[in-house]
């Protein structure tokens, strides 16, 4: 499991960089591309399937995203889809709470305000006051990514609005976690530059599709211990789940929250060892692990038959399950091996 770094951004540096806290490839048929943004009129031809010709498409659908307060320094991306909305970051919408400004790729502007937003899986919905007249950008089909595809991120790294990095899908089905806790998810890991200021911004195919929705990175410390850029590990939303998310943000006008399956623990996430350790009075009272016998101190180390890493891990692997859902636990208590069957709860319980 991989526990990294949100990328908002912040102005004119490395603000947020550390906070603690496709389809297929470019043999599908023409006709499943997306209806994308005609390239200016004085800019040279390209081919509509090189980097050059998706960036000339996509980039004006693809936004900047500030706060209104000047006095506030984080900064973001996103992109613009059907009925005017922008799909962006939680973690990029959740601070701005004095209003948040939109600027496209042509300098226009407007405001924006928020819709709904999805902690756990990292995303949210904005509504422009002033929509511009681009193409908004479609959802492809994540699950029929593989290894290896082509993949463009385009967005505003350390506020450097329209920027294009090229690079390929290089792991699907990665769980990571960031650093606060609030959400784990299985993205779609890619070696395209991806930097602060890059989180909202979309991962597009070939065909101009947003195969995910850039949302993290890891970094590495320099010699005097401050966090890196890009080391060619960033983390994406895939698109399959983050359709989901958005089509129920917006139909629910944002105030429907999710459910998750829950096992009613709250996990050591700082602890090295091996597996997911419930936390000192981690287990909720009555509760599905509680009901199930688990104990504070336990390591869980297979949910379902598979093997646990961490604690950030065994979150990100409840995306798969319902509440309800019966599911067998093996850990370890005291030095011994023991299992349980454990019936799942839900979140919003």
């Amino acid at each position: 499991m991989l526990v990294v770094a949100l990328i908002a951004g912040g102005a004119g540096g490395l603000a947020g960089t550390l906070l603690n806290p496709v389809g297929g490839g470019a043999d599908e048929d023409e006709s499943q591309s997306s209806h994308m943004n005609e390239p200016p009129p004085e800019a040279p031809e390209r081919d509509p399937e090189t980097v050059a010709g998706v960036a000339q498409r996509v980039s004006p659908s693809v936004v900047h995203i500030m706060s209104a307060d000047p006095r506030i320094p984080h900064t973001g991306s996103g992109f613009v889809i059907e009925g005017d909305y922008v799909v962006t970051n939680h973690h990029v919408a959740e601070p701005m709470e004095e209003g948040i400004h939109i600027e496209y790729s042509d300098g226009s502007t407007s405001e924006a305000t928020v819709v709904g937003t999805e902690p756990e899986y990292d995303l949210a919905v904005l509504s422009l006051e002033d929509p511009h007249d681009v193409e908004p950008l479609e959802f492809g089909d994540s699950e029929e990514a593989i290894v290896g595809d082509e993949v463009i991120a385009i967005g505003a790294p350390l506020g450097l609005a329209g920027t294009v990095t090229q690079g390929i899908i290089s792991a699907l089905d990665r769980p990571v976690g960031s650093e606060e806790g609030g959400s784990q998810f299985y993205a779609i890991q890619t070696d395209a530059a991806i930097n602060p200021g890059n989180s909202g911004g979309p991962l597009v195919d070939v065909q101009g599709r947003v195969i995910g929705v850039n949302s993290m990175i890891v970094t590495m410390n320099d010699v005097v211990g401050e966090p890196q850029g890009n080391i060619g590990l960033g983390f994406a939303v895939p698109a399959t789940d983050a359709q989901g998310v958005v089509s129920s943000l917006v139909e629910d006008g944002g105030e429907a929250e999710s459910e998750y399956a829950d096992l009613g623990v709250a996990l050591d996430t700082e602890s090295p060892i091996a597996g997911a350790v419930i936390d000192d009075d981690g287990v909720d009272s009555g509760g599905p692990a509680d009901e199930a016998g688990l104990e504070p101190g336990d390591v869980l180390v297979e949910f379902d038959g598979r093997r646990i890493n961490s604690g950030q891990e065994l979150m990100a692997m409840l995306r798969d399950f319902a509440p309800g859902d019966e599911v067998e636990v093996d850990y370890e208590r005291d030095g011994d091996n023991e299992s349980t069957t454990v019936t799942l709860g839900s979140s919003q319980d």
